[in-house]
């Protein structure tokens, strides 16, 4: 068994998977819980890439940041797999695999989390084969059934359902022409949404049109977005109450030259705040210091949340 163990560390430690002294253990738990012993040599399952499927009329743009697989046999955590991902697990024959699509919550690496709003895939008699790789490269997540789609802005058309508030400098509008390079681009999205920083307007501040009743508790509630900016820009969560609206800042969005998919976790600000009537979600952009002029740009933004009460 030690001669094993020192076999796994090093596989994982040079194949790019983490908590791999997790791993470790969890493996050699399972194996002495189920098999006593009897299974010493590892099958080695290899998942390159997953994809993501949404009814887009319903659901909004497939576009998605799953980075990691969070893997399941028998109801019992094997470990959390960074992608592409190639990994040794002892069992033998059919088991109940599930594996569960991760995130990086807010964008952080160190808050990775398997995301509460896609259902797991489920092989109830997957078999196991020692000694072997078995490639799974077709999986495909989806959004569980009950989850709410309370707000999305796909910036497909002028009516945008952002509104500037009356210290903001300007606006945000539509990338033009059709499929302008600078937007996010696909066979549903011809343009984004653009908002340019300057000297003479250096100061961007706006909310979303309508208010929304989010649920608590124990209910995750997320806003999905991508966004390409050479310029930080605040995300966060108006809090309506009786004594008027109060805004907490919850995310600052790093420049980047390529599109980004971010989930920023809206959850823990509306479990503290039962009493409210109700929130928006706000952006907020100054121009950098030195900056003569900046470019944000958003896409396929989604509040939703998945009512668990």
């Amino acid at each position: 068994m030690i001669k094993l163990l020192i076999r796994l560390a090093r596989f994982l430690q040079f194949h790019n998977s983490f908590f791999w002294v997790l791993i470790i253990f969890s493996i050699v738990s399972s194996s002495c819980n189920k098999f006593d012993g009897d299974v010493t040599v590892p099958a080695f399952l290899q998942i390159d890439t997953v994809f993501f499927a949404t009814d887009v009329a319903l659901q909004g743009e497939n576009s998605h940041e799953i980075s990691d697989v969070w893997v399941y046999v028998d109801d019992q955590q094997m470990g959390v797999f960074e992608l592409p991902a190639k990994f040794p697990l002892l069992f033998n024959g059919k088991h109940r695999l599930e594996i569960r699509p991760g995130i990086k919550l807010n964008g952080i690496s160190s808050t990775r989390s398997p995301y509460p709003l896609m259902k797991p895939i489920v092989i109830d008699d997957f078999e196991f084969f020692p000694d072997s790789v078995q490639k799974l490269n077709s999986l495909t997540f989806k959004y569980y059934s009950n989850v709410t789609f309370a707000w999305i802005e796909s910036f497909e058309n002028n009516n945008l359902t952002i509104q500037e508030t009356q210290s903001s400098d300007t606006v945000i509008k539509l990338t033009s022409p059709a499929n302008n390079p600078e937007a996010y681009l696909s066979s549903t999205s011809s343009y984004s949404g653009q908002i340019n920083l300057t000297a003479e307007k250096p100061y961007y501040n706006a909310w979303s049109f309508y208010s929304y009743a989010l649920p608590g508790l124990e209910s995750p509630v997320l806003l999905e977005m991508d966004f390409k900016t050479d310029n930080y820009v605040t995300v966060g969560l108006f809090v309506h109450t009786e004594g008027g609206y109060k805004p907490v800042p919850l995310v600052v969005l790093n420049h980047s030259d390529e599109w980004n998919h971010i989930y920023i976790n809206f959850t823990p600000t509306v479990g503290l705040n039962p009493f409210a009537i109700d929130f928006k979600v706000f952006f907020e952009a100054g121009l950098e210091n030195g900056k003569a002029k900046s470019n944000i740009y958003f896409d396929n933004v989604k509040l939703i949340y998945r009512d668990n009460n």
